[in-house]
């Protein structure tokens, strides 16, 4: 398959949604932005999945001292609220009746027990997971200083991928099976887990 993008810059994303692999897929070199200051309310630090009321979104709570200026990568995760167990508790109310849930549940589980400091380390596990686990074969560079503005080239998608913006048109591929559509509908672009747990090996022909 030809590349649509030559090279691709994305933010890091908690369980990132299906338009933001499919970026990933569709482009010869991925590059991740580690250096920019942390932003809330962004896929940086959520990610929505289908429950039996509709979407639903999880979101990791960070420390709050000076996030503003703070580089992403240097950014902790806030451990004293117990959001492993509700994010997981959800995660699998929504998805035990699934296809795949009971297949790739064991490669996600340790995600919820473990305590990684950082929410860059952990986006990028969970993002490197879900690559090798949708057969998306390519490798990610990150960013060694805030890219303010790209060269001839590169697709800023760090923007562009956020859960108040429109799936991007030419990420729109169609449908796939989903456990509540039958109650709420299809639902687009939900976190790739979603297309996981619902198409398996068979995701990697929908992004």
């Amino acid at each position: 398959m030809k590349s649509n993008f030559s090279e691709s810059l994305l933010s890091t994303a908690y369980l990132p949604p299906v338009e933001y692999m499919s970026v990933i897929y569709r482009s010869d070199k991925v590059e991740i932005e580690q250096c920019e200051n942390y932003q809330k309310q962004s896929y940086r630090s959520r990610c929505h999945i289908y429950s039996a009321n509709g979407p639903l979104p999880l979101i990791i709570p960070v420390e709050r001292s000076g996030t503003h200026s703070i580089p992403v990568k240097d950014i902790r995760i806030d451990y004293s609220r117990r959001w492993q167990q509700q994010h997981w508790r959800a995660i699998v109310s929504a998805y035990r009746m699934s296809p795949f849930f009971e297949y790739y549940e064991d490669d996600f589980a340790p995600f919820y027990t473990k305590e990684e400091p950082f929410l860059f380390d952990f986006n990028t596990k969970l993002t490197e997971l879900l690559l090798s686990l949708t057969g998306i074969r390519k490798s990610i560079s990150f960013t060694e200083i805030y890219r303010k503005e790209t060269g001839t080239g590169v697709t800023d998608f760090r923007e562009l991928i956020h859960p108040k913006r429109e799936c991007l048109t030419e990420m729109k591929n169609g449908q796939y099976h989903q456990v509540f559509a039958h109650k709420s509908g299809f639902i687009p672009n939900l976190s790739s887990l979603d297309l996981l747990f619902n198409e398996g090996p068979d995701s990697i022909s929908y992004i």
